[in-house]
């Protein structure tokens, strides 16, 4: 049964911190009905939300939202508030950026909340297995780094790739300290390693996109693989979101940058906006 303060659900703030979070809940008047510390467990939140079942809530895009937020929805309406873009509203409208737990509710009571996108379950995990696989993709490059460093300090700068077996066969021959010679070794290991990982990830994202109707389709576009498909998908998420295309290509990044000035009007390089590794778009 939806918990009400005389005939108007109660509005929640909450304050994620990594193992607790504050509450607070504020009627329609603005009057705080409860403020408490709430374990992070999900016993402890299920407790906490069963008592206002019904009511709206509102949390802040934090590294470990997703969780609480699964849970708050079982028993609320939960809303995710946009860290930079709420802070804004907060400043010009209450004169104060803090996102405490009692602001987040009094901004919810007043529908000032910036609100992010939250997609559904499965595509926040297809978010997780391309973006793991494109982190592993930049640990490689990094280490690879590494061994061309190894290279340049010992005076070594015309070779082939050292990641292919001509490569390796010529960094078994060169002539450098024992210790450069292991590091040279560990590198190379870890980098084979990580190439390992990729392929099993691959392997992943080729069968989940073999099942995906909206992946087989983005996949009929010259150029894009399996792995592009469900980037795609997992980065947009619904399209059915933007109301119109020139939204969603915004959001996308792949319209140009405009400067003006005075009279003049330049346009530039795609704005590269969306942000792969951010989970509040």
């Amino acid at each position: 049964m939806e918990v009400r303060i005389g005939d108007y659900p109660v509005c929640i703030g909450l304050d994620i911190h990594k193992k607790h979070s504050y509450a607070a809940v504020v009627d329609e008047s603005g009057k705080i009905v409860e403020e408490t510390r709430i374990k992070n467990t999900k016993e402890t939140l299920e407790q906490f939300a069963s008592k206002y079942r019904g009511a709206k809530a509102v949390i802040e895009a934090t590294s470990n939202y997703r969780y609480i937020y699964d849970v708050l929805e079982n028993y609320m309406e939960v809303k995710l508030a946009h860290p930079y873009k709420t802070r804004i509203i907060a400043e010009a409208r209450i004169k104060n950026d803090r996102l405490d737990a009692k602001m987040l509710a009094h901004l919810l009571r007043a529908n000032l909340i910036a609100e992010s996108y939250v997609p559904p379950k499965e595509v926040r995990e297809l978010r997780d297995l391309t973006r793991m696989r494109k982190a592993l993709i930049e640990d490689r490059t990094r280490i690879k780094n590494r061994v061309h460093a190894i290279l340049a300090r010992n005076g070594i700068f015309d070779y082939p790739s050292p990641f292919t077996k001509k490569g390796m066969d010529y960094l078994k021959r060169i002539d450098i300290s024992e210790t450069d010679r292991k590091l040279l070794e560990i590198n190379l290991s870890v980098i084979e390693r990580i190439n390992e990982e990729i392929k099993e990830i691959d392997r992943i994202i080729q069968e989940k996109a073999k099942v995906d109707g909206d992946a087989l389709l983005l996949t009929t576009i010259p150029g894009i693989s399996y792995y592009s498909a469900l980037l795609i998908k997992a980065e947009i998420g619904d399209v059915n979101r933007f109301p119109n295309k020139f939204k969603l290509i915004s959001y996308a990044g792949l319209c140009p940058s405009i400067k003006q000035s005075g009279n003049k009007e330049i346009k530039g390089h795609i704005t590269k906006q969306v942000q792969e590794c951010s989970d509040g778009s």
